[in-house]
């Protein structure tokens, strides 16, 4: 009897330790974080077996996100109208009459950023719970967490600006106006600087993030939307969504430096790691294109229907693209551009955060 009780405890201990052991490899796996929109939820993919091992539930309309720098959150914007639960928190240093006047005072007439405010949601990565829900003045587009981690900033595209909420005291900071239908954002290393694509006059804003302030506006014309900025922090690649191409912005000279076609309706932008790949999808082309920036070669292949944002993998450079038009998420080969994979999505998904460690 003795013997087979230290057998069975044995055996508990062996399944106990593997069971960790599983734990703990999941846990270090790499993971995307894909809100879902309409379908008021975020999936949870693991990129080595490409299986959505759980759901974020809880959140409404969501299409930006972003993670902090340790992954331990992530943040995810709605892109839907609330009606406002508390008075939106005066930045410090703004008195009550500036704070009032900025948010509608005693306008007569209310535009829909003054009657609703917005929503974040700041989501534990460890247990996929909501940590806390942050109100913003109006509904969120797409969201940056600054690369030290202290603060979340989302676009505006009602507003025509960026809001700034401290992520510690989850207080709203600051405004900054950039310009109409702020749509993307992108950040430079050392933090000192932000950029935002402004869809309805063709420019780049670069906001000063000491001071909180647009030091100078680039213009790219067209409808610039998605980006992202080279390594060095020298080229900064913009699609503009009118002529179906990225564009390439020299940002110390604050000139295009080149255009490359893509194809109808241009959308998702990534680079390969080292920077010397172009990756954009054409969305309404039903095309996702290779570009590269060294020798120019263009390559491209058909993907069907509506390949919309576009993520690449920072371990094994995968591209990840979603579906405008079906709850569709592929996973390609950053060389030859062939499907590896394809994952069923409950929504369309919208900007992909990727978790690496």
């Amino acid at each position: 009897m003795k013997l087979q009780a230290r057998n069975r405890w044995r055996s508990s201990l062996v399944a106990t330790v593997l069971m960790s052991l599983s734990l703990t490899a999941m846990g270090d796996s790499a993971r995307a974080f894909v809100p879902m929109g309409t379908a008021d939820s975020v999936g949870v993919i693991d990129l080595e077996s490409y299986q959505i091992t759980s759901t974020i539930s809880g959140t409404i309309n969501t299409h930006g996100s972003a993670l902090t720098p340790d992954g331990r959150y992530l943040v995810a914007g709605s892109l839907t109208a609330h009606d406002s639960q508390e008075p939106v928190s005066r930045p410090e240093g703004v008195t009550e009459d500036e704070h009032a006047a900025h948010h509608g005072g005693d306008a007569p007439a209310a535009t829909p950023e003054d009657a609703n405010t917005g929503r974040i949601y700041v989501v534990d990565t460890s247990t996929n719970a909501i940590a806390r829900t942050l109100e913003v003045p109006g509904p969120v587009h797409h969201v940056l967490v600054t690369p030290d981690g202290r603060y979340a900033v989302s676009t505006h595209p009602m507003g025509g600006g960026i809001s700034v909420v401290d992520l510690e005291s989850g207080q709203l900071v600051e405004t900054v106006a950039t310009g109409p239908a702020p749509n993307y954002l992108a950040a430079t290393d050392n933090g000192q600087s932000l950029l935002v694509s402004n869809t309805g006059n063709g420019t780049v804003s670069e906001v000063d993030t000491r001071h909180w302030f647009v030091k100078r506006n680039l213009r790219v014309g067209g409808s610039p939307e998605h980006m992202v900025l080279a390594p060095g922090n020298e080229r900064l690649y913009v699609n503009d969504v009118d002529a179906g191409q990225v564009v390439a912005l020299e940002l110390s000279k604050g000139a295009v430096a080149a255009r490359y076609d893509v194809g109808a309706e241009s959308h998702g932008v990534g680079l390969s790691a080292d920077g010397g790949i172009l990756y954009a999808t054409s969305k309404g082309g039903d095309r996702v294109v290779r570009i590269d920036l060294a020798s120019g070669t263009r390559h491209s292949v058909s993907l069907a229907p509506a390949p919309y944002h576009l993520a690449v993998s920072p371990g094994n450079g995968r591209l990840l693209v979603t579906s405008r038009a079906e709850g569709r998420l592929w996973v390609l080969d950053p060389a030859s551009l062939e499907i590896i994979d394809e994952i069923a999505l409950n929504g369309t998904g919208h900007q992909i955060s990727i978790q690496s460690h």
